[in-house]
C-alpha cells in the first residue's frame, strides 16, 4: 500500500515518467524529478505553467490553492500572470464554505496581480474533504538563459523551514494545540500563512541571475535540495545549523514527531547562484524585504546530497510522505 502524499522518485520515473510516450519540439522542458513547471517555447515567449493540488489544508485552502502554483511559476524566475482552479467540493459542503474559500482564492490572486481566468468547482462523493487542484500560467523571455549548476556554487533558502506545514497545524488543529502552546505563539503560527508567496524572491532571483530554483513544498528543504540536485545531477552539502527554522515551528514539530527540515514549507525558495551572483541576488532580496538564509555549496556529484550535522556528514535520502501526515491525517 502507498503512503498518504506525493508519489516517491522512484514511483514516479518507473510508473508516472516512463508512461508519457509522445513529445513534441515545443515544449522545452519536461516533467522530470525536481523541475516546478513546464516551458514551452511559443516563439518571442516562453510559457511556463505549473499544477499542483491542495488537500492537507481546510481553513486555509483558497489561499494555498492560489499561492502553490503561483510560487513554481516563480521558481523559473518569472511572474505568474493567470490561474485556474478546479475545486472539488464533499457533499454536504455549505454555500457560505465556498464563498470563504473563493474570496481567499480571489483576495490572493488579486494580492499578486494574478487573474483567475478559468477551472471547474462541482460536489462530489469522490473525496471527503475539499481538494484544489490549481494550474498557474506565466510568460518568460524566450533569450533568457539560465546557466548550468556547477559545484562551488551556493545554496540559500528563504524565510524558514516548516513555514507552510506549522501554519496549517495552527489554523486547522487550533484546538489540540491549546494549553500546550500560548495563545501567542499559536497565534504566531498561523500568520506564517501569510508568508507563503515566493513570487518576490523569484522575480528578484530571475532579475540577479541564478543557476537553479525550487520551491519547497512537500519534503521540505532537505526534500527540495535532493531533487534539485539530482535535476541538476550534482551533490551538495548543507549544513544543518545554518537552516532557519523558528521556535514555534520546532515546538509544534516536537508535539507531533515532525522533522521541521522535512515539513512542508512553501514560502521557503531555494536558490542556487553562481558565486558572481551572490551580491545581486542578496541586494535583490534586502530590498524586497526577503529574509534569506546561505545554507550550503553544490558539490561534485560523487560526493552525494549531504547535511553536516554535529560535524558529521550525513547522507541526505530522497522525499518520501511528507512530515505534516503525522500531524493532519490525509
Amino acid at each position: 500500500m502507498l503512503k498518504t502524499g506525493k508519489l516517491d522518485s522512484r514511483l514516479l520515473e518507473d510508473i508516472v515518467f516512463r508512461s508519457i510516450k509522445f513529445k513534441r519540439d515545443e515544449v522545452l522542458t519536461r516533467p522530470g524529478i525536481g523541475e516546478d513547471c513546464a516551458v514551452v517555447d511559443f516563439g518571442e515567449h516562453l510559457c511556463v505553467m505549473s499544477t499542483d493540488p491542495i488537500s492537507a489544508a481546510v481553513s486555509q485552502i483558497g489561499r494555498l490553492a492560489v499561492h502553490i502554483s503561483c510560487n513554481d511559476i516563480a521558481s523559473n524566475g518569472v511572474e505568474p500572470l493567470g490561474v485556474m482552479l478546479a475545486v472539488m467540493l464533499p457533499v454536504g459542503t455549505k454555500e457560505e464554505a465556498v464563498s470563504e474559500m473563493m474570496s481567499q482564492a480571489g483576495e490572493t490572486a488579486a494580492a499578486l496581480g494574478v487573474e483567475i481566468i478559468g477551472g471547474h468547482t462541482e460536489i462530489t462523493p469522490a473525496v471527503n474533504r475539499p481538494v484544489i487542484v490549481s494550474t498557474a500560467i506565466g510568460r518568460g523571455s524566450a533569450s533568457a538563459v539560465k546557466p548550468e549548476v556547477r559545484p562551488g556554487d551556493m545554496i540559500f533558502v528563504t524565510k524558514s523551514a516548516g513555514l507552510e506545514g506549522s501554519g496549517i497545524v495552527a489554523c486547522d488543529l487550533e484546538d489540540e494545540l491549546r494549553g500546550k502552546l500560548t495563545q501567542a505563539e499559536i497565534d504566531e503560527a498561523k500568520s506564517y500563512m501569510d508568508m507563503v508567496s515566493v513570487v518576490k524572491e523569484g522575480v528578484a532571483a530571475g532579475k540577479a541571475g541564478f543557476s537553479a530554483m525550487h520551491d519547497v513544498t512537500e519534503g521540505g528543504v532537505l526534500g527540495a535540495v535532493w531533487e534539485l540536485c539530482r535535476a541538476s545531477g550534482v551533490g551538495a552539502e548543507v549544513r544543518q545549523d545554518s537552516v532557519p527554522v523558528t521556535d514555534v515551528t520546532r515546538k509544534i514539530c516536537s508535539l507531533y514527531g515532525m522533522d521541521p527540515l522535512r515539513l512542508i514549507s512553501s514560502g521557503c525558495m531555494l536558490i542556487i547562484t553562481p558565486q558572481d551572483k551572490k551580491e545581486p541576488l542578496e541586494k535583490g532580496l534586502r530590498e524586497r524585504g526577503v529574509r534569506h538564509s546561505l545554507i550550503g555549496v553544490v558539490k561534485e556529484p560523487s560526493y552525494g546530497v549531504k547535511m553536516v550535522c554535529c560535524g558529521q556528514a550525513v547522507e541526505v535520502s530522497p522525499p518520501e510522505s511528507d512530515e505534516l501526515y503525522k500531524a493532519v491525517k490525509g
